[in-house]
């Protein structure tokens, strides 16, 4: 038996108060032989003529709503019929993209029937990903569950896209739970995690509902991920707090942080220090993150002497920089390629007594790396050894990388053994960078060899995700073209600083 979506009473209901409807402006369904409307008297549709007449609407325009509103006639008609298999696909598809488009939920649900009965139909995601963000909107989360359960009985395997107009479903109608649980099962399928885009809906749904409690849930499952917040959710954010001001919850310091944090990360900089003014003179002290924050924003613009500056307000305030603040300035300075900068922030970091970890030291090794201070390099790689701080594969990466790139292979081979010594299992960036620089280096064979492990090994993360794309530069582009390429996604997969 299929799913129904609707309810037989309600549908019944509907249609007879949507066919004297005119509001209703949904494309004609043509039957294989056309027939004469008969005429149509309708209240909803005079008032409305009337008015389309007063504001100079043209004959042709009421035209159509005539034709619209017979139209609907015929879709009942044939929806309730199962000897409408054969239409025209063109008139059901615009006659359902039409409702979809005026969050006419009720009919696109009974045009969407009437088209699985199509011997033509062939199930598609697209078509239940739009279905599902319209009953979000509509506020209609059972209608949603059902419909995505009559998509698995469809044979469809669920896409990001589908998951996440089922979270904004739920989360519309402050079904949070649901929202939330929605989005363990996509973490739960490999090909099928959340994106930005899934976490920047969830977001807005916490602060239309005033959850503000779950945000920081969110924040922290994202930093964790390694997905960086867009545009679009700071401003989620900015919104959802600013409304919240207006009634009964108060700003507190994860507010302002979310505030200058939304603007430093954009580049404004003067909305971002008049914030921050704002939320003084409001009674809200910083803390270390604020200020972390307020560095990277500085350092992303180029405004080192404010870095600076921000260092010493934290010191005469007795806010003492953590090994995040100094990660922070250290990644700063080796990107812009001040490696003096950096040496010294560093060395400061290792005179305070502060210990280095995994992500200090991928930051001055990528600085190194981009300089041609392979030396450098060679010094870093030996302070490791020598100490006991925990390595992971991105370390490994950086440092494969920056030898890969002055063709260096004997080391790259064995820095690629120790990894497996240490239980750092090689990802999908790993392998692209060694076989890269084979390739650079005239030795296919070995290569491809790589190319084969990489493509049985099973132990490594992340590789189903970017492995297409990764295949599809090793063998287009040159090695600095690559690294450019690396240096980005090291950046988006959790090798960035955790404010």
């Amino acid at each position: 038996m299929e799913s129904h979506l609707l309810e037989p009473a309600k549908l019944g209901s509907f249609w007879s108060n949507s066919i004297s409807s005119a509001t209703c402006l949904i494309k004609v369904l043509n039957e294989q032989t056309h027939k004469p409307n008969p005429p149509i008297s309708c209240l909803g549709l005079s008032k409305r003529s009337s008015e389309s007449s007063s504001k100079g609407i043209q004959k042709k325009d009421l035209s159509r709503i005539l034709r619209t509103d017979a139209a609907i006639r015929n879709i009942e008609r044939k929806a309730n019929s199962k000897k409408y298999n054969r239409l025209w696909p063109k008139a059901v598809l615009e006659a359902l993209d039409e409702a979809i488009r005026n969050n006419f939920w009720e009919s696109a649900l009974k045009i969407f029937e009437l088209l699985r009965m199509q011997h033509w139909y062939e199930p598609r995601c697209q078509t239940y990903t739009k279905l599902l963000m319209m009953l979000g909107k509509c506020k209609q989360p059972k209608q949603a569950g059902l419909l995505f359960e009559i998509m698995l009985s469809d044979g469809l395997k669920p896409t990001i896209d589908v998951y996440t107009a089922l979270v904004s479903a739920y989360g519309q109608s402050g079904l949070l739970d649901d929202a939330f649980s929605t989005l363990d099962d996509m973490k739960s399928v490999s090909d099928c995690q959340p994106d930005i885009h899934t976490y920047s809906i969830l977001i807005n749904c916490c602060t239309k509902h005033h959850r503000f409690d779950l945000i920081k849930r969110i924040l922290d499952e994202m930093l964790y991920l390694g997905i960086e917040c867009s545009t679009v959710t700071y401003n989620t954010l900015i919104h959802g707090y600013g409304k919240a001001q207006i009634g009964s919850s108060h700003p507190d310091v994860f507010t302002l942080n979310s505030f200058i944090g939304a603007y430093g990360n954009s580049g404004q900089i003067e909305k971002m220090e008049k914030w921050y003014d704002e939320f003084q003179i409001m009674g809200i002290r910083p803390d270390v993150k604020t200020f972390n924050i307020l560095i990277k924003s500085y350092g992303k613009v180029g405004m080192y002497n404010k870095m600076s500056s921000v260092m010493e307000f934290m010191e005469k305030r007795y806010f003492t920089p953590t090994v995040v603040t100094f990660n922070i300035v250290i990644e700063v300075f080796g990107k812009a390629g001040e490696i003096t900068m950096m040496d010294g922030y560093f060395k400061k970091m290792k005179h305070r007594g502060m210990k280095p970890n995994s992500i200090t030291y991928c930051s001055l090794v990528n600085a190194y790396s981009k300089a041609g201070l392979i030396k450098k390099v060679d010094s870093i790689t030996r302070q490791v050894e020598n100490s006991d701080v925990i390595l992971d594969t991105p370390y490994f990466n950086c440092v494969i990388s920056a030898y890969g790139q002055v063709g260096d292979v004997k080391r790259m081979r064995q820095l690629f053994l120790e990894m497996e010594e240490r239980k750092c299992y090689p990802d999908s960036i790993t392998f692209a960078t060694m076989i890269q620089a084979y390739n650079a280096q005239g030795m296919p064979k070995a290569a491809k060899d790589l190319e084969t492990k990489m493509i049985n090994t099973k132990n490594y993360s992340g590789m189903s995700k970017f492995l297409p794309w990764f295949l599809a530069i090793l063998f287009s582009c040159h090695f600095k073209s690559f690294l450019a390429c690396f240096y980005d996604l090291t950046n988006y997969m959790g090798n960035t600083i955790a404010l």
